[in-house]
């Protein structure tokens, strides 16, 4: 298997392989480092975003890949069951560490008075199994050392006080992958599904049903970490909750640089509560795409996230970004438009009715493909004569002035929310008060809206529009078929518009506001946040 020639030829290679971060800084011998399981490059723990736990130096019980490896651009992180060969060895593997920070050339270790201590100690942070209340796993830990000869030395030089150590003394080929351990693993498990024994159980272990969404208002508990699953390839999980019934779900991904993250990581008092919601935060794609949980679970989506087709009654879905201020730009094409189909198309909030047609409620606004009729709160008013048809490549242009207040340029955090689990993905929780929302709404003096048609103005559509976040919106009726084009190359030059920014620059500046508005939430709450 060429995975199982790449795996040994990095193994063999030890400090002299090319191992480079994110950071491009190279390892560091002693720290919590990750191994790849594709490029086999080692990451340091301070340089990723994914949750890992609990965790000390050369833990060997996970699985790991890395960004650049993984085509949906995230990280992918499992914690496993750690065999007692990983614990022996992880174990020894610190031992020496700690041996060589003392100037002790030392590569044998006491097995009573030293490795079994230390696995005693770090039990947690070196396997997912309840700690052992008896002592008879003493002599599993002595049975693996004598055992495993390829992996462990031995030497007796005091009668009752057996030494072992590492076969490889060299700690900068330590790893998930060492050749060694993996089959000692493998003819311990009687299975090679992973470096690691997935679960300790083998006949008549029975899977787990799947993970559903937790009611509205349960939290997410730690213990309740569970594999990550399978991500689309724009990074967005395949299975998710969508945003329904007056709630809605934003995927979270761990804030490396939330106060109290290490602490807390290795805290053993928090085990099975809540995670606290600041020490992660929103999770941003890197483009401006269709959302798969801001739509009508019947619309279908695309695999490149920029086409949509229609099912029954009109139904919406949204775009992952959204824009406050400024002027903004997107074109949408016709592809499909069925006898007895139509569109409404345009800019929404982020509470805009999904089941419903774009234009439907004071939170959005829409231009109909039947007769080029515009509607805002279900109010139908004339726009263009003629409409527009399959074919065409129309345009929506956006204009927002920066709000009067200041405090609306940068978005909500959600860090205050609790997080619930679904599939083992955490998301903040947002209870939708549509009522509350609308009483609130104030008009954005000097906002306006422009809709093309084959990059021909057809005027001003709407202006002094309400104060808010908009985001492209797409509602079909029965099975019409758009593609929507976010930019920064357009069909058409939209007719007498030259200042404008196509929606596509909306993703990096959302980052930066996020950003932003994450370390003012972390200034303003120094000193609240619980201590670990």
């Amino acid at each position: 298997m060429e995975s199982d020639v790449a795996m040994d030829s990095a193994a063999e290679e030890g400090s002299d392989a090319p191992q480079t971060c994110y950071c491009g800084k190279g390892r560091t011998l002693g720290s919590v480092e990750f191994h790849c399981s594709l490029c086999f490059k080692w990451f340091h723990q301070e340089c990723i975003t994914c949750y890992v736990g609990s965790v000390i130096p050369f833990v060997t019980h996970y699985q790991y890949t890395c960004r650049n490896c993984n085509q949906t651009g995230l990280e992918n992180y499992t914690r496993k069951q750690g065999s007692f060969i990983q614990m022996c060895y992880t174990a020894i593997c610190n031992l020496q560490w700690q041996a060589s920070l003392r100037g002790e050339e030392r590569t044998l270790f006491s097995r009573d008075r030293e490795i079994i201590p230390f696995i005693e100690k770090q039990w947690d942070h070196m396997t997912t199994t309840t700690r052992r209340t008896k002592s008879s796993w003493h002599t599993t830990v002595s049975r693996t050392l004598g055992k495993e000869s390829d992996l462990f030395s031995y030497s007796e030089e005091t009668l009752g006080d057996p030494h072992f150590g590492l076969t490889d003394t060299d700690l900068y080929k330590a790893g998930p992958h060492c050749k060694a351990l993996v089959q000692g693993i493998i003819s311990q498990s009687g299975s090679k599904a992973g470096t690691v024994t997935d679960s300790g159980k083998s006949r008549g272990y029975k899977r787990k049903a799947p993970d559903a969404v937790l009611a509205p208002g349960v939290k997410q508990k730690r213990g309740d970490l569970g594999p990550s699953t399978k991500l689309a390839p724009h990074g967005y999980p395949l299975e998710h909750p969508f945003n329904k019934d007056g709630y809605r779900y934003i995927l979270a991904e761990s804030d490396p640089h939330a106060p109290n993250r290490q602490a807390f990581d290795e805290s053993l008092d928090w085990a099975g509560k809540p995670i606290p919601g600041y020490l992660y935060r929103t999770y941003l794609g890197t483009e401006v795409l269709l959302a798969l949980n801001d739509r009508a679970p019947q619309l279908k989506i695309s695999d490149d996230r920029l086409s949509v087709t229609g099912e029954k009654g009109y139904s919406m879905v949204r775009a992952t970004h959204g824009v406050r201020r400024g002027a903004w730009y997107f074109e949408v094409t016709v592809d499909e438009m069925p006898d007895q189909s139509a569109t409404r198309i345009g800019w929404t909030q982020s509470l805009g009715n999904l089941q419903a047609p774009c234009g439907y409620d004071k939170f959005s606004y829409s231009w109909r493909s039947r007769k080029g009729t515009k509607f805002h709160q279900s109010r139908g008013k004339h726009y263009c004569d003629g409409g527009y048809k399959e074919g065409d490549v129309l345009g929506f242009f956006l204009h927002l002035p920066q709000p009067g207040n200041l405090g609306k340029l940068l978005p909500e955090t959600y860090k205050d929310r609790p997080l619930v689990k679904f599939k083992s993905h955490l998301y903040y929780e947002e209870k939708d008060n549509v009522s509350e929302a609308e009483k609130t709404l104030r008009p954005s003096k000097g906002s306006q809206m422009i809709m093309y048609k084959n990059g021909k103005s057809q005027g001003v559509a709407y202006d002094d529009l309400f104060e808010g976040i908009y985001y492209p919106a797409i509602s079909l009726y029965k099975n019409a078929k758009v593609t929507i084009n976010f930019g920064p190359e357009f069909k058409h030059q939209p007719e007498g518009l030259m200042d404008f920014r196509a929606m596509s620059e909306a993703a990096p500046q959302t980052m930066v506001e996020y950003a932003l508005a994450d370390v003012i939430y972390h200034i303003d709450n120094e000193g609240k946040l619980p201590e670990f």
